[in-house]
């Protein structure tokens, strides 16, 4: 799914193996945790991990 200039990829559960921190809340995402992945197009090594609904709330903050 591409929003703009970012694609924006879900996560399931079974698919998280790590933990990663939530840059819209800054607490972390456990293991087994589905959530979403954001990649900016032109800067794919800025990927991060967001829970779905801090994403949800920065997309809205955004006007996208």
């Amino acid at each position: 799914m591409i929003h703009g200039a970012e694609i924006v990829r879900p996560i399931q559960p079974y698919q998280a193996s790590k933990t990663y921190r939530c840059p819209g809340c800054e607490s972390t995402i456990p293991p087994g945790t589905g959530h979403v992945v954001v990649v900016p197009e032109d800067a794919p090594d800025l990927r991060r991990h967001w829970h779905r609904g801090c994403w949800y709330k920065e997309r809205r903050r955004r006007g996208t």
